[in-house]
């Protein structure tokens, strides 16, 4: 008899990305109403800042309808990088410290041809 062939679900193509719903409740109501009212109001108007206000309000429409936001998620991933950036900073500046600490008490038993210290080292050196 013949096989039957599980069928899946594709996805995402490799054209298109998934994307993740980073728009939520009233903000994704505002976009719709927003959105369609745009649309209305371009319809009426005409000419070309008509056609613009129908292209507005049909980007927020679609925000609203999909409940995902490109600018919202590149505003994201920025905010995102910088906080790593500064987590990065921060760990460097503890590491810093640390060695500073660690150079400071290695020195207060050490000498060196003379030094005492690190506060005041040998000059033409």
């Amino acid at each position: 008899m013949s096989e039957l062939k599980r069928v899946e679900r594709i996805e995402s193509t490799p054209f298109q990305s998934p994307s993740h719903k980073n728009v939520h409740g009233w903000e994704r109501v505002g976009s719709l109403t927003g959105g369609v009212l745009m649309v209305g109001k371009g319809l009426r108007r005409g000419g070309v800042f008509g056609l613009l206000q129908v292209a507005l309000g049909g980007m927020a429409v679609a925000r609203g309808i999909t409940g995902h936001c490109s600018a919202k998620s590149l505003l994201a991933k920025g905010h995102q990088d910088m906080s790593n950036v500064r987590a990065k900073i921060e760990r460097a500046g503890e590491e810093l410290s640390k060695l500073k600490t660690n150079a400071e008490v290695a020195t207060e038993t050490a000498t060196v041809t003379g030094n005492d210290s690190l506060t005041s080292p040998k000059a033409g050196v």
